[in-house]
């Protein structure tokens, strides 16, 4: 007896599933449009749960996208929150400090390294 042949259920269900993901990246998209955001890809995609390879192969979506990423405006950088000068100046004094104990250490070792060849060439006369 040959074996079921049952590829016209694997089509079915892969054309299913293909489906689905672009009913629920276009429903994605269209909560993106409705709430007046500046969506990513990579937002969408998460929202639809597709991957964002997939995404990029559905032009209309991307087309849509990258509309509405036009039509948003940019957020809004906050003000005030950078660093402040002495926040940067700590964090300098910092870096240049574990700078000169890493030169430190990287000395010793050095040091440490040449006294070993030193006493290996000497063991090896």
């Amino acid at each position: 007896m040959p074996p079921a042949d049952n590829t016209r259920f694997l089509v079915e269900a892969a054309r299913d599933r293909a489906q689905a993901a672009r009913r629920r990246a276009e429903l994605a998209v269209s909560a993106a449009e409705r709430a007046k955001t500046r969506p990513s890809v990579a937002e969408v995609a998460r929202a639809a749960k597709v991957s964002r390879s997939w995404l990029y192969t559905q032009a209309d979506l991307i087309a849509a996208l990258r509309q509405l990423q036009e039509q948003a405006p940019a957020p809004a950088k906050p003000a005030g929150r950078g660093a402040s000068e002495e926040s940067l100046r700590q964090r300098l004094e910092a870096a240049l400090a574990k700078n000169a104990r890493l030169r430190a250490a990287n000395a010793e070792l050095t040091r440490r390294l040449e006294v070993a060849h030193g006493e290996i060439r000497r063991l090896s006369r």
